[in-house]
């Protein structure tokens, strides 16, 4: 479990206040729109309305003490680069930040932020890596040039195992596990592939999209 300050409530900020919530976590809500603070308090650890762009509305908060703080503001920039830098002077231990733009993320880095978020470009290059393929059911970026993709099993793979396959040597992509109907299966060199598998494969995003559309 762990406790997480959550500044801003607008869309973005709700829906992940709702996750973390259903995962356990303790979490402390703030936004200075009092109807979306009333609206929204019962479902939370704590609630306050504040304008967080006020030092002292944050210090009474004991910043040091939540496991990460969250600056989910996406329409005023100014006032998320701002509580980004007093948060950290304030003692946060991990500071996210929401950014819209290339230039709004360096400046959040540029402040003190831990980790900045991109929903609107993360979203859009996960579609169009999906929409690249219809074999291709789910990515994770995992930096620049690497990534872990699920797709689907080619078919002259059906019926031969890993060692018969080797898709590490010859294709560079090292299999993780498999599911089928929606259940995880452990894989190990005698694994045999069947029709409707699908692969977790990790490794260089451009050699599995190529991988992935040359083999059907």
């Amino acid at each position: 479990m762990q406790s997480v300050l959550l500044i801003g409530m607008g869309m973005f900020g709700q829906t992940l206040g709702e996750k973390l919530v259903n995962m356990g976590n303790e979490v402390m809500i703030v936004d200075r729109n009092e109807d979306v603070i009333n609206r929204l308090a019962p479902k939370y650890t704590n609630a306050l309305i504040a304008n967080c762009m006020n030092a002292d509305n944050l210090k009474s908060l004991d910043i040091p003490s939540y496991d990460a703080c969250v600056v989910a503001i996406g329409d005023d920039f100014q006032s998320s680069l701002e509580i980004t830098s007093i948060l950290k002077d304030l003692g946060a231990k991990y500071v996210v930040s929401k950014a819209s733009t290339d230039i709004q993320r360096k400046f959040l880095f540029r402040v003190g932020a831990d980790e900045v978020i991109y929903p609107n470009r993360d979203i859009a290059e996960k579609l169009a890596v999906k929409l690249n393929s219809k074999r291709i059911f789910d990515y994770i970026e995992l930096d620049a040039e690497n990534a872990i993709l699920e797709i689907a099993v080619p078919k002259k793979w059906e019926g031969k195992n890993l060692v018969d396959i080797n898709p590490r040597g010859k294709h560079g992509i090292n299999v993780l596990t498999v599911k089928r109907d929606r259940k995880i299966y452990p894989v190990d060199t005698n694994y045999v592939f069947r029709s409707g598998d699908h692969m977790v494969v990790f490794g260089n995003t451009e050699k599995i999209l190529a991988f992935t559309n040359k083999n059907k």
